[in-house]
């Protein structure tokens, strides 16, 4: 007589194996997740980057604008409306402009006041790198 099928004990292990595949792979789930949130403020800072490269061309000055970035008081200047900065995570008020370097070129400091948005707060530094704060 042949039996067809699997053992109890066959079947433990499997579930067994499945369970260690599942509790090694869920962190480095949770970890892409919040890197795909970061890439959106990476995203609108170089946008506000590129602004500010342009106002300072145009205007050879970045004073009224170091400091800020919110929708009153600059976002005319650099040519933005309000949904041009709000994405998902992010809203305009969650980027600061630091610094401006003698060539134009801004850092940018991004931190999401959204629910849902990560935690943490990153910097888009003048040389293009995006580092955490």
């Amino acid at each position: 007589m042949t039996r067809k099928g699997f053992t109890l004990i066959e079947l433990m292990v499997v579930i067994l194996i499945v369970g260690i595949l599942a509790a090694a792979s869920i962190p480095l789930m949770r970890g892409r997740v919040d890197s795909a949130k970061w890439s959106e403020a990476n995203a609108t800072a170089g946008t506000v980057r590129s602004a500010v490269r342009v106002y300072f061309a145009e205007t050879g000055s970045s004073a009224a604008i170091i400091g800020k970035l919110d929708v009153a008081s600059i976002q005319t200047a650099l040519g933005f409306s309000a949904a041009d900065l709000t994405g998902t995570y992010f809203v305009p008020g969650d980027y600061q402009i630091t610094a401006v370097d003698a060539t134009g070129k801004a850092t940018i400091t991004a931190t999401g006041s959204v629910a849902g948005a990560p935690t943490g707060t990153y910097t888009l530094k003048a040389d293009g790198t995006w580092v955490k704060s």
